[in-house]
């Protein structure tokens, strides 16, 4: 996550030398039915599908689901059709909330609590920090989803990421890292050209907490 001086820890950038902000998204809603074609997800995460199709709160747009407890990211089509699911590295602090002003914090004083994924909905879009594209998902907050890179040796962050536990994949300084396969296949064709939505379920506070649902 929160990449203000080294994007080869595999974090992200600062907003102020991205490449611009996400645009805002303005699509129609429209409804459809949740579909995970097969692939293992937790009751939780089937229940925030569930309340994505019937409220259409995607807006018609590509959305993605990142499951913090079990390490994993889920892309989807405008329909609620699922394009890929893959393990990916979160955070290496447990928590829901951004701490104040980490997206204009240096790597140095960020504390292991610190380094949180958020949990929440954010409007997403592909963009650029210093050496890569990634896909933007808090601008303000330097927090994005990006391929795996090797950063320091001691983290063995493909290592960990091809490990079958997700008790390992806590790593990072907030930022989603995903496998480059995946990345380029799954999540660039899915967000390229359009606004997209974000849904990042919470660890530590209940779901109905963070998404509307009833």
């Amino acid at each position: 996550m929160f990449l203000l001086v080294l994007a080869a820890a595999g974090l992200g950038s600062s907003p102020a030398v991205a490449a611009g902000a996400p645009p805002r998204a303005h699509a129609p809603a429209a409804q459809w039915a949740a579909d995970f074609d097969g692939e293992a997800a937790s009751p939780v995460v089937r229940e925030l599908l569930h309340w994505i199709a019937t409220s259409a709160d995607n807006r018609a747009l590509p959305f993605m689901v990142i499951d913090k407890l079990n390490a994993k990211v889920f892309v989807f089509d405008r329909q609620g059709k699922l394009q890929g699911a893959t393990a990916s590295l979160l955070g290496l602090g447990r928590g829901d909330d951004s701490a104040p002003g980490i997206g204009q914090r240096k790597l140095a004083t960020i504390s292991p609590e610190d380094r949180t994924t958020p949990a929440g909905r954010f409007e997403a879009a592909l963009g650029h920090d210093f050496e890569q594209d990634i896909l933007w998902i808090d601008y303000d907050a330097a927090l994005s989803l990006h391929r795996v890179i090797a950063g320091n040796p001691k983290e063995r962050r493909h290592q960990r990421l091809a490990s079958p536990s997700p008790l390992d994949n806590r790593i990072s300084y907030g930022c989603i890292n995903v496998p480059a396969k995946f990345y380029d296949a799954i999540v660039v064709p899915a967000f390229t050209g359009t606004v997209g939505i974000v849904y990042i379920l919470p660890e530590t506070k209940p779901l109905g907490a963070v998404f509307a649902i009833r």
